[in-house]
């Protein structure tokens, strides 16, 4: 049940730049804006359109990914939590942020060359198998996979 706490899942598109501030630290962090579409009839039966605007942040393993295979307009899945916080700005107003901090990233959409290929990104893990497990653990340990040959060359599904 503690999983539920202060989780944050969305599926959007990124809405501007992707910033990538220096640290001292070498930590990699990227900020960006993520816009949310959400689709419903109002009283007089016509089709409206509401969009939320999320400041998103990233660290690590997650913002090198970010940074490498994302850009304005890309479609992507956020998996994080909530974070507020408080700064003062150049003109010493003190500003209030509410920010999605995430931990996990899916690359929706296509590459340039049109090929769809979602990617997971989590700086838990960096075993990309974990979809190939999940449908081979679905589909009673028969995988999904149209080439299952292995190294050797030789097909290894049993039929």
């Amino acid at each position: 049940m503690s999983s539920f706490r202060n989780h944050v899942q969305l599926i959007g598109n990124i809405g501007g730049e992707i910033t990538v501030p220096e640290l001292e630290s070498g930590k990699k962090l990227v900020r960006f804006s993520l816009a949310t579409n959400e689709y419903y009839r109002n009283a007089k039966g016509q089709k409206v359109e509401s969009t939320d605007w999320h400041n998103i942040v990233a660290w690590g393993k997650t913002a090198e990914i970010i940074e490498k295979y994302a850009s304005k307009g890309s479609e992507i899945g956020v998996i994080g939590k909530l974070r507020s916080r408080s700064y003062e700005d150049k003109d010493g107003s003190q500003r209030y942020v509410t920010e999605v901090v995430a931990d996990e990233v899916l690359l929706l959409g296509s590459k340039p060359n049109g090929n769809a290929q979602p990617k997971a990104a989590s700086p838990k893990s960096n075993d990309t198998s974990g979809q190939k497990d999940a449908d081979t653990t679905k589909n009673g340990g028969k995988s999904n996979d149209k080439d299952s040959t292995t190294e050797n060359g030789k097909d290894d599904t049993k039929k």
